[in-house]
């Protein structure tokens, strides 16, 4: 048989498709006669706007767009001019949408102009290869991309099935997508390793569509039908991806100068910590929430495979938090390896100094870390399970190890308020040589989330987000199971707050790329802490020998006070005395009565070097 599995926009132009990369290997491992044909339209995207507009709109725009424009409906929008066969769609609408919030449209306008030429092209070339069945993956911005060219492949090719599945075709997003688009025949909700074996037996007819695991098909009455989901899957079953037809059609396309390669890869599933206390905020894991990881020993087999295959050493780990326990078996292996690795990873904040100095050494060198507030308070609200001051000791800690941060400064939360963020506000400034958040935002209230799932925890009020009035065209019912963002009323604190610490992060930005605070430890025992922070008078302050630099040692670790003076050995009255100074002098941060230093012991290479 004959299969087409297609990756759209708005999927990032450095990296490979991994569901496309995993499903064709098992399909083609189920039988060998199957021929399988990846096709990453969102290459040819980039490919197609770069010739038509004699290299105007670049990849750079194209980024844009899946980056920024991810939040605002923007990929989506662009196609669906193209897919609802009306050149101006509800353009207004879309320009008004982002005034509203202050984004820039940048060339998305001028890209929607070549849409629906680029659709009605890739429809022909896929016509001429003649498949027997075409395959989708969406998640996020490639539900509309996906739909257009589905829609008219199907006009070119009435008997050829077209299945969808990918993030976006979690139940029951995945049922309305089948339920509306009748150019759709078949949606697979949830993990698909086994699903799409089971499919694959199906479309021969050696099994039934209801023993399809997680199938929404449309019985005699054309009524549209949802399988129960299947177990969930083995990780250690999943096979290596096969990203070699990615890898050609990248290294022969017009826009590789300017794009990076990078791999993902997937070590686990789930989240361990999401098992025990999902974060209130989060809609990941709606369906799997379940941990599975893989053993150290295939892990390290397969990144040697994908490193040496693809000569790339840029790798994003796909997993939404990091196996606690490859501290111990995976990292330390890896840290052996002869790699320049740099690894990207979503890990949990709470790890100790020398976790970060691990996942340096084995080239886990940009982190996702989940901070997200620096008010203790607030964390239990999200139920994070960490310190505000664990958090600041592990930007610290970074800084330290030239360990770039992703993170976001999270507000709107049920039951915080502004005396949350007095604190937090205040002490700021102080951290203006640890590595600030991308911005200050209010929370979304995602699908499958416990806020969303959860409406007693305070947004009982709930409607499909606003940024998909400019996209779709359906009754608001089946708006309100496809889509995976939604509106509520805002919640936490008020819009003086949120101004002010919109502002104070701002600031944070400004004055971090200059700004740095280092502990030095002299012969005599003593320990000097020289200030270039931006915004703070230049100067040294000298630790004494003996108790002060012991206390401000200890306090690496965030303590309080009693544990301090314990572990000096002198009253928690002089520990006291001594936190109040340094956190005037912006030496300490301080929160629930925890403290923890902020001088790191060196000044960071990424920005002094």
């Amino acid at each position: 048989m004959k299969v087409i599995m297609i990756s759209m926009p708005w999927n990032l132009l450095e990296t490979p498709s991994l569901p496309l990369g995993i499903l064709g290997t098992i399909i083609r491992g189920n039988d060998e006669r199957h021929e399988v044909q990846e096709i990453y339209g969102n290459i040819s995207w980039a490919e197609y706007l770069l010739s038509a507009t004699d290299g105007t709109v670049t990849p750079r725009d194209y980024d844009y767009v899946a980056n920024v424009g991810a939040w605002f409906g923007m990929g989506d929008w662009i196609f669906a001019p193209a897919f609802y066969g009306h050149p101006d769609w509800r353009i207004e609408r879309y320009l008004e949408y982002l005034r509203s919030h202050a984004i820039d449209p940048r060339q998305s306008v001028r890209m929607s102009r070549y849409a629906a030429g680029f659709i009605s092209l890739m429809a022909q070339q896929i016509a001429a290869a003649e498949p027997e069945l075409l395959g989708f993956s969406t998640t996020f911005q490639q539900n509309i991309p996906s739909l257009a060219l589905a829609k008219e492949v199907k006009r070119l090719l009435p008997q050829t099935p077209i299945v969808f599945g990918g993030g976006n075709c979690d139940a029951p997003m995945g049922a309305a997508l089948q339920r509306n688009f009748p150019f759709v025949d078949y949606v697979i909700s949830g993990e698909a390793e086994r699903s799409v074996t089971e499919f694959m037996e199906f479309i021969q007819g050696l099994r039934p569509a209801r023993e399809v695991s997680g199938l929404s098909w449309r019985d005699d009455a054309d009524r549209t039908v949802t399988n129960d989901p299947g177990a969930i899957v083995n990780i250690e079953t999943v096979p290596l991806p096969d990203y070699s037809q990615w890898s050609a059609t990248l290294n022969a396309s017009s826009i590789r100068g300017y794009v990076k390669p990078t791999l993902l890869y997937e070590a686990a599933r789930g989240c361990w910590w999401g098992e025990k206390h999902t974060c209130t905020f989060c809609g990941l894991n709606g369906l799997t929430m379940k941990f599975r990881s893989r053993p150290a020993d295939q892990v390290l087999a397969h990144l040697r495979d994908l490193v040496s295959t693809y000569r790339v050493l840029d790798i994003v780990a796909v997993d939404n938090i990091l196996d606690i326990g490859y501290l111990k078996t995976l990292l330390p292996r890896l840290s052996d390896e002869d790699w320049d690795l740099h690894f990207y990873y979503e890990v949990k904040s709470n790890l100790s100094e020398a976790d970060v100095e691990m996942l340096r050494r084995a080239g886990l060198v940009h982190i996702q870390p989940g901070i997200e507030n620096l008010s203790s308070r607030v964390l239990r609200i999200m139920n994070k399970g960490v310190h505000a001051t664990q958090n600041v000791r592990l930007l610290r800690d970074c800084e330290d190890n030239d360990i770039t941060v992703d993170w976001n400064y999270l507000y709107g939360f049920p039951a915080e308020s502004d005396d949350d963020y007095a604190s937090v506000l205040e002490q700021l400034p102080a951290l203006a040589h640890l590595q600030p958040p991308s911005g200050s935002v209010r929370i979304l209230l995602e699908r499958y989330s416990p806020y969303f799932t959860l409406p007693g925890l305070g947004f009982h009020d709930r409607r499909p987000a606003a940024l998909y009035q400019h996209v779709y065209d359906l009754p608001p019912a089946e708006l309100a199971d496809l889509v995976y963002q939604f509106d509520t009323d805002d919640q936490g604190i008020g819009r003086q707050r949120s101004q002010q610490m919109r502002a104070a992060i701002r600031a944070w930005k400004d004055a971090y790329p200059a700004s740095s605070l280092t502990c030095t430890r002299l012969p005599d025992g003593s320990a000097v802490i020289t200030d270039r922070r931006v915004g703070w008078p230049e100067r040294q302050t000298r630790l004494t020998p003996g108790a002060q630099c012991a206390a401000y040692e200890a306090m690496r670790t965030s303590r309080t006070v009693r544990a301090i003076a314990g572990r000096v050995g002198i009253s928690a009255g002089q520990i006291a005395g001594w936190v109040r100074e340094w956190r005037d002098l912006g030496l300490v941060f301080e929160d629930d009565g925890r403290v923890v230093a902020l001088a790191t012991r060196r000044a960071s290479l990424k920005r002094f070097g």
